[in-house]
């Protein structure tokens, strides 16, 4: 399995509704990706001042991450498409 380093975060996008509230659909052409997505692993934390941070996020957390974050790759590991993201570009931790 793939170990991300230091505040580096591999997440798995979590699918998002195909329908409005108002129960129109939309079509797979027209969606966007979504920015939600499970953590299946994650780093030892950022080194500063010869210590390491404690990761905020764990693994399987259901998290909401910057659609538009400088720090997101795309990577695909044994065919499965993933995203790979600095810790500071999750906003938030969804319970």
């Amino acid at each position: 399995m793939f170990k991300p380093l230091n505040n580096y975060v591999l997440l798995e996008r979590l699918a998002e509704d195909n329908k409005t509230s108002g129960g129109i659909i939309i079509p797979d052409t027209a969606k966007e990706k979504p920015i939600r997505g499970r953590v299946i692993a994650i780093g030892d934390g950022e080194l500063q001042n010869g210590a390491r941070v404690p990761m905020t996020v764990a693994v399987g957390d259901v998290v909401m991450f910057a659609k538009w974050a400088a720090s997101i790759n795309e990577v695909k590991i044994d065919g499965v498409d993933y995203v790979l993201i600095k810790e500071s570009d999750i906003l938030g931790i969804l319970k």
